[in-house]
C-alpha cells in the first residue's frame, strides 16, 4: 500500500498542460493531487498509481485541445474524482475520449462531468474498476456519428453504476464478463446498453428513456436483467429488451412501456439444451408486447403482465410459428375472456391467442394505417363468428392469472 502524499494547486488562471502534467510526472506513486476550482489544459497522461480529485461541485475543469483523448490512463490504482472533463478530439479511428484506460485494473472514475467528448470512458482490458456517478454527453453530432458513452472491451468484473448518460451513441459491453451495470439513467441515445459475446453480467435497476433501443443482448449467455425500466423506445428499430442468440438468461421484474416492441426474441435460447427465464415483467402499452423472430423456442415465460399492447405477441414466421413452442404459464392477459368460478385467481379455461382478420396488418404493414378502424373491426368480428379458415394459434397459457395485482405482489417478494 502506498503512502498518500497530498499536493494542492493554487490556481489563478488557465494552467498550461505542462504545469499539471509536470506535477503528475513528479508525484510519487500513490500521491493525491487536489485541484482547486479552475481550468486546466488536458491531454494528460497518468502512468502511475495516483489520485486526481477536484472540488465536490466539479469546478476543476480539465479541457482538451480538441485532438485525441483528454486523460489517458496506463496504470493500476488511478482515481479521477469530482472533475469536469471537456473537449476531446473527434476521430472515431483513434477512439478520442474523455478518459481512455488500457490493460490495467482498479481504476476509479467517480462523480465526473464529461461533455463535448466523442467517447466518454473507454475501457480496454480493464478489470475490477469503478465507473460511478458520472454525467456523460458526447459531441453535438447526429446520432450515428457520436461516440459511445461508456465502452467495455475485454474488460471483466467492473462496476458501472449510477451514471447519467445523454445524447451519446451507445453504452457497449463487448467480450466482457462479470460486470455489474446498475442504477444508470440513459436518454436520447441509440443503444442504451449493448452486449456482444458477453457472459455473467448483472444488469439491475437501470432506467432508459427515449432511446432507439433499451437493452440488447447478442451472442451472450449466463446473464441477469432485473428491475430495469425501458420507456419510449420507438421508431423502426425501437425495442425495450432484445435477445439474439442468447442462452441461460433471466429477465425478471423489468418494465417495458411505450415501445415499438417491448421484448424481442431472436434465436434464443441459442444452445439447444438451455432455456431462458422471463418472469414477473410488465410488458405494457407497447405496439407489440413480445416479437418472436427466427427459431426461438424453450423460453419459460411465466407470471408476466401483458396489458395495453396493440398486439401482445407477434411471430415473424408466418409458416412455422415458434411462439407456440415456448412455455407459457400464469401470465396476466388483459384480453382474456374467461371466468374464475372457483375464485382461485386462475382462469377456468386456458388463454389462447389466435391470428384473426385484425392481425392482417402484422403480415402486411401497409394495413396498419387501418388498425382499429370500423372496417377491420367488422372483418375481425366476422372472422370470429364464422371463420372461412381455421384461425392460427400463436400460444396457449393454461393458467391465466385474473388480476395483475397478484403478480405485482408476487414479483416484489
Amino acid at each position: 500500500m502506498w503512502k498518500v502524499a497530498v499536493m494542492i494547486f493554487t490556481v489563478t488562471g488557465l494552467l498550461s498542460g505542462n504545469v499539471l502534467q509536470a506535477a503528475i510526472d513528479k508525484a510519487q506513486p500513490g500521491s493525491k493531487l487536489e485541484l482547486p476550482a479552475g481550468e486546466y489544459h488536458g491531454n494528460l497522461r497518468i502512468d502511475k498509481p495516483l489520485i486526481l480529485v477536484g472540488p465536490e461541485d466539479q469546478s476543476a475543469r480539465i479541457i482538451g485541445d480538441g485532438n485525441g483523448t483528454v486523460i489517458t490512463v496506463r496504470s493500476d490504482y488511478v482515481t479521477l474524482k469530482n472533475l469536469t472533463i471537456l473537449h476531446s478530439g473527434q476521430e472515431h479511428e483513434r477512439v478520442d475520449a474523455a478518459v481512455s484506460a488500457k490493460k490495467l485494473k482498479h481504476l476509479t472514475v467517480d462523480h465526473c462531468r464529461i461533455d463535448d467528448c466523442l467517447f466518454g470512458i473507454d475501457l480496454e482490458q480493464v478489470n475490477e474498476s469503478q465507473i460511478t456517478r458520472n454525467w456523460i454527453r458526447s459531441k453535438p453530432f447526429s446520432l450515428g456519428l457520436r461516440g459511445d458513452a461508456v465502452r467495455l472491451w475485454y474488460s471483466n468484473d467492473n462496476n458501472v453504476s449510477a451514471n447519467h448518460i445523454t445524447h451519446s451513441r451507445d453504452m457497449v459491453v463487448w467480450y466482457s464478463h462479470g460486470n455489474t451495470i446498475a442504477h444508470n439513467f440513459g436518454e436520447y441515445s441509440r443503444y442504451s446498453l449493448h452486449f456482444m459475446y458477453a457472459g455473467r453480467n448483472d444488469v439491475r435497476f437501470n432506467t432508459y428513456e427515449h432511446n432507439s433501443v433499451g437493452i440488447f443482448f447478442m451472442y451472450s449467455q449466463d446473464s441477469v436483467a432485473v428491475g430495469n425500466v425501458i420507456k419510449s423506445s420507438i421508431g423502426t428499430t425501437g425495442l425495450g429488451i432484445g435477445l439474439k442468440d442468447c442462452s441461460n438468461f433471466t429477465l425478471r421484474d423489468n418494465t417495458m412501456i411505450y415501445c415499438a416492441r417491448g421484448l424481442y426474441i431472436d434465436r434464443s435460447p441459442f444452445q439447444p439444451d438451455q432455456n431462458n427465464s422471463i418472469e414477473y415483467n410488465r410488458i405494457v402499452y407497447n405496439s407489440i408486447g413480445i416479437n418472436f423472430h427466427s427459431l426461438s423456442i424453450n423460453n419459460y415465460i411465466h407470471h408476466n403482465i401483458f396489458k395495453g399492447n396493440i398486439e401482445n405477441v407477434y411471430d415473424d414466421d408466418q409458416v412455422t410459428l415458434h411462439s407456440v413452442k415456448n412455455h407459457w404459464d400464469e401470465n396476466y392477459w388483459d384480453d382474456y375472456e374467461g371466468f374464475d368460478k372457483n375464485g382461485d385467481g386462475i382462469g377456468d379455461t386456458p388463454y389462447r391467442l389466435y391470428y384473426y382478420a385484425d392481425r392482417m396488418w402484422m403480415s402486411n404493414p401497409n394495413i396498419k394505417f387501418f388498425y382499429a378502424s370500423p372496417v377491420i373491426s367488422i372483418l375481425n368480428f366476422l372472422a370470429k363468428l364464422a371463420p372461412l379458415s381455421e384461425p392460427v394459434m400463436l400460444l396457449e397459457d393454461p393458467h391465466p392469472v385474473m388480476e395483475e395485482q397478484t403478480l405485482e405482489k408476487e414479483g416484489k417478494r
